[in-house]
């Protein structure tokens, strides 16, 4: 077993630890309202069998890990502590479960120290529920499955939150769509525009050039028709009798 893998096993372990708090406290609300605790007995008898038999796998695994030298003495030492942390908390929760702790668990402290609880599993007068986290005004005196509910609820506006804002986004795609299409039509109708006043302004240039020619040659003709009645002037001067 990799260090991270003792980890990871032990962080799952630490989870099944909470869940069977969780259960049990579950199972006293059902034994106050008059419920029946057969189903959440046989599913806590089952969790309690696995929590032990992590916590031993945890043993082996660690101390294996500590006879080949893969680990730091110190970090050894550091997850011995955490293993017999589990096992206290593994005994504290099988004598809860049992009965031989009276006190109801409180829900104001999740998954503390295993000094904060006391040690061991006897637990004395006014003790808490060491599994259990400071909780807010919201959820004080609900129960687990009052809690389970109200983040379904939550969980529940925030899918539909985000369902109208998946439908916001898909209307804005559309939009950029068709604003896309719009501007390839224009794109082509301004393409169409240039093209025409292209041909446009040569057909300007080539009409300017014929009447730039017409008007050359109009010229030429006015002067040939000077010079011909100058030269039919001095003809009928010359011949008509004095």
């Amino acid at each position: 077993m990799s260090q991270d893998a003792w980890l990871q096993n032990y962080d799952a372990t630490c989870r099944l630890a909470q869940d069977i708090a969780e259960n049990i406290h579950e199972r006293s609300r059902l034994q106050r309202t008059g419920g029946n605790p057969a189903k959440i007995n046989m599913t806590l008898r089952a969790s309690l069998q696995k929590l032990k038999q992590n916590i031993s796998q945890l043993k082996e695994s660690l101390l294996r890990a500590s006879s080949s030298r893969r680990i730091m003495q110190s970090e050894a030492d550091r997850r011995q502590n955490l293993v017999d942390d589990l096992v206290t908390r593994e005994k504290h929760l099988n004598a809860t479960f049992r009965g031989e702790v009276k006190e109801e668990p409180s829900r104001t402290t999740l998954m503390s120290g295993a000094g904060g609880a006391g040690g061991g599993g006897g637990g004395g007068g006014g003790a808490v529920n060491p599994w259990l986290v400071n909780e807010s005004e919201e959820t004080r005196g609900l129960s687990f499955g009052e809690i389970k509910q109200q983040q379904h609820s939550i969980m529940e506006a925030q899918d539909a939150g985000l369902d109208a804002l998946a439908a916001v986004i898909s209307r804005q795609k559309m939009m950029g769509r068709e604003i896309g299409n719009e501007l390839e039509e224009q794109n082509e109708i301004i393409d169409d525009l240039s093209h025409l006043v292209d041909k446009t302004d040569d057909r300007i240039r080539n009409e300017t050039r014929r009447v730039k020619l017409v008007e050359t040659k109009s010229a030429s003709c006015g002067m040939l028709v000077v010079i011909v009645l100058l030269l039919i002037a001095i003809v009928v001067v010359g011949v008509w009798p004095v």
